[in-house]
């Protein structure tokens, strides 16, 4: 074999910080260790999988290329590695998640996937729609669930479950009483809801569609759990998922609002994947776990 594993995880390490001295930190090398491993791999070949511009390395087409089939190589020799070593931890996942997923169903997942016999870590990174799957494409995360609807030419989406998203209010609030919305309530109410980009605020507003001009919108905030404390204390009404609400809901501190018939909030969460990363038994068994929910 003309190159090494060393070689290649240099590349990955330069793809990802472009710039040598951080990827040598990274894996724990030597600047001078680093770029030299990296110049003997493209020496070896005769290619070239950077350009340099000052100290800055930038993927070029080829290293583009190559990039996910490194990625695959490196994931299988780890996986195989954990399986001879038995001892060891297998299966450590890093997951990105949005944040309803993140916060109300993907941590029960990790406490099932890191309770298995060899007791693999998981690292969850909760943000954005848009956030997660950028950082899915440049292979930062082994997997993403999200919330949003999504078009890539480089992930995988795929189907997970059901949700929709619910208007309510605080049980002091005008409209706690009104047995059925209408359009003109909706466009006189105010409203706290989650921030742009987001994969609640996307179809928030393809429910939306027609009065989305009309809308007084008072805050946007990035945190569920503050969009309810600021529906609770009467600062407006909000549109979260289902599975956010249900405990208020039982408590009695917020009320569902019954929407107009024609506006439509269900919705799907998703599994995305980089498609030409390689898929472990890790990411199958974590998929697995997620669809018994």
């Amino acid at each position: 074999m003309r190159y090494s594993f060393r070689q290649l995880e240099v590349f990955l390490a330069a793809a990802h910080f472009q710039n040598i001295t951080r990827a040598a930190e990274s894996l724990a090398m030597s600047q001078s260790a680093a770029s030299s491993a990296l110049k003997e791999l493209e020496n070896q070949f005769d290619i070239q999988l950077f350009d340099r511009v000052g100290k800055r390395l930038q993927l070029n087409e080829l290293g583009r290329l190559y990039r996910p089939k490194v990625e695959a190589v490196l994931a299988q020799a780890n996986e195989l590695e954990q399986a001879f070593s038995k001892h060891s931890e297998v299966g450590a996942l890093k997951v990105g998640a949005t944040l309803t997923i993140g916060n109300y169903l993907a941590v029960g997942v990790m406490a099932q996937y890191m309770s298995t016999p060899t007791h693999p870590k998981v690292s969850l990174e909760v943000a954005n729609t848009r956030t997660i799957a950028q950082r899915v494409s440049d292979f930062e995360l082994d997997i993403g669930l999200i919330e949003g609807e999504l078009h890539s030419s480089e992930l995988e989406v795929l189907p997970w479950r059901d949700d929709e998203l619910v208007i309510f209010c605080s049980p002091d609030h005008p409209l706690a009483s009104k047995k059925n919305l209408t359009d003109n309530d909706l466009r006189e109410a105010t409203w706290v809801m989650r921030e742009q980009g987001s994969g609640t605020r996307q179809s928030f507003e393809r429910g939306m569609h027609g009065l989305l001009s009309d809308l007084n919108i008072l805050l946007e905030l990035e945190h569920t759990e503050a969009i309810k404390r600021a529906v609770e204390n009467n600062l407006g009404i909000g549109c979260l998922s289902r599975v956010v609400l249900e405990d208020a809901f039982k408590r009695g501190s917020l009320i569902q609002l019954a929407a107009p018939e024609h506006r439509k909030f269900d919705r799907q969460f998703y599994f995305i994947l980089h498609k030409q990363k390689y898929r472990s038994a890790g990411i199958d068994a974590w998929m697995d776990l997620c669809r018994q929910l």
